[in-house]
């Protein structure tokens, strides 16, 4: 009985010493929570086998925190997916504006190369057509070997004969060369510069070639009736492209057409040394004159003018208005609004160009090809009054007027061309104003240089004038019997 309460004795005896050693220790652990920890020293042994103690684990922990931490800054983004994608987006946003810029710098270039290879092939399409031309140009005649008849001789009609190119040398043989072309044979019906149908359209003959981009498109013409001062071979022409369309130029003939613009020397005089050496020849010195130039008081509306009776016939730039220019004086002799017509782009040709009146003249006077929203569209022909352009009668095709390319009128009949572009075309419609009726057909037609704006009907020489990609060309006509009332 004795020996049990002494142990309880000891026992609190123990306990109390421990109490007074005892430590607590609070704090968060790493998911946040409140921790209570207890010390209590072990009162049988005197040292604990594991060497680390709970601030060993704290920093073992804290160092584990550090490393995930450090790993995340490093390359660890995929721990926080969140966070390292809104890092990232700055980043991306700013590569693909470069990305964007390089695209469309690359596209830039692209387009520049495009029109680079665009300009080389028209100067390599011009140089072959230039090739062409010179390959097709006639040697410069020469001098026969055949001496002239006596009766010529000491006349002054003849050139001196140390001018001869057969003088220079004995050769035993002269080689002589003739050029064969093939001309067509004349139709021999009464009827062949009557007025029949249109049976057939030769090549196209290049007369000139416009200097700059504002003769791209355009329009040549020449008075069938011309009235002094001017010649009846005087040849006019508008260069239809610019902001500003008003110049009339005017040449005393084709020749001086296919000149084309005298050089400053040419159009002011010769030298004076020239002059005396041209004294002594038998002909006069050859001077070329320049071209006139006129200024029209209103500007010009695409290629659709005309020149009749002393007058150029033209539509006044955005309007309907249709203007008679005296040339002679200079002056505005007659304007008038073509009644319901449409006008800048609202019934063109097929190729645009703001083709929406087309003046004409032929046998029977002066014509107006348009439309207007009463016939949708349709071609519409009136002829008009040269002196007041009052509308005498008109007619209404069933062809629409901007599914051809464009059209002409010969002895009161329209023809219309089915391509501005192709280069082997052809004439697909005729309309007889006499008859009142039109019909379809099939005539072969060239647009030799594939961008023709302009064709129309040359009365004073009876063929075909053309505007074809800055080239003035013409054509031969045939004309078939005409058929009898």
């Amino acid at each position: 009985m004795f020996l049990l309460p002494l142990m309880c004795i000891c026992g609190l005896l123990l306990r109390g010493a421990a109490q007074e050693r005892a430590a607590m220790w609070r704090g968060n652990d790493r998911g946040g929570r409140c921790l209570y920890t207890f010390t209590v020293p072990s009162p049988v042994e005197a040292s604990c086998p594991q060497t680390a103690g709970p601030e060993v684990e704290g920093l073992k922990a804290r160092l584990a925190v550090l490393e995930a931490m450090v790993s995340q800054l490093v390359g660890g983004g995929e721990r926080n997916p969140q966070r390292a994608g809104a890092t990232s987006q700055p980043e991306l946003q700013e590569a693909l504006k470069r990305a964007v810029g390089e695209r469309n710098l690359l596209q830039g270039e692209k387009r520049r190369l495009e029109q680079e290879m665009e300009r080389v092939q028209r100067l390599m399409e011009e140089m072959r057509r230039e090739t062409e031309r010179l390959k097709d140009r006639q040697c410069p005649p020469q001098t026969p070997a055949v001496p002239p008849a006596p009766s010529l001789q000491g006349s002054g009609l003849l050139r001196p004969a140390g001018d001869s190119p057969w003088q220079h040398g004995s050769p035993g043989f002269q080689e002589l060369k003739a050029e064969v072309t093939e001309v067509p044979a004349p139709d021999s019906s009464p009827d062949a510069t009557g007025c029949g149908e249109l049976v057939s359209v030769g090549e196209p003959v290049v007369h000139r070639k416009a200097d700059n981009i504002e003769g791209k498109y355009g329009v040549w013409m020449q008075d069938p009736e011309a009235v002094a001062p001017y010649a009846p071979g005087m040849i006019w022409r508008i260069d239809a492209i610019g902001t500003d369309v008003r110049k009339l130029f005017g040449y005393e003939g084709m020749d001086q057409l296919s000149r084309g613009f005298p050089s400053k020397v040419e159009m002011l005089a010769v030298s004076v040394r020239t002059l005396q050496v041209d004294l002594f020849l038998d002909e006069p010195p050859l001077i070329v004159l320049p071209p006139q130039v006129l200024l029209l008081p209103e500007q010009v509306e695409s290629t659709g003018a005309t020149v009749y009776q002393g007058s150029l016939y033209y539509q006044k730039r955005l309007s309907r208005t249709i203007i008679r220019y005296d040339l002679a004086s200079e002056s505005v002799a007659a304007r008038r609004d073509l009644p319901h017509a449409g006008f800048h782009g609202q019934f063109p040709y097929s190729w645009g160009g703001y083709t929406d009146i087309d003046l004409a003249v032929d046998e029977q006077g002066l014509w107006a090809v348009y439309s207007t929203n009463k016939a949708k569209g349709a071609i519409v022909i009136s002829q008009l009054d040269p002196q007041s352009l009052e509308v005498k009668k008109s007619w209404e095709t069933n062809i629409r007027k901007n599914s051809v390319a464009n059209s002409f009128i010969i002895c009161g009949r329209l023809y219309t061309v089915a391509s501005y572009t192709a280069t082997d075309t052809i004439i697909n419609y005729v309309y007889d104003t006499e008859a009142g009726q039109g019909k379809v057909v099939s005539i072969p037609f060239k647009n030799k240089y594939r961008y023709n704006s302009m064709i129309d009907y040359n009365l004073a020489q009876r063929k075909l004038f053309a505007w074809d990609n800055y080239h003035m060309v013409s054509y031969d006509i045939r004309l078939g019997r005409k058929k009898a009332n």
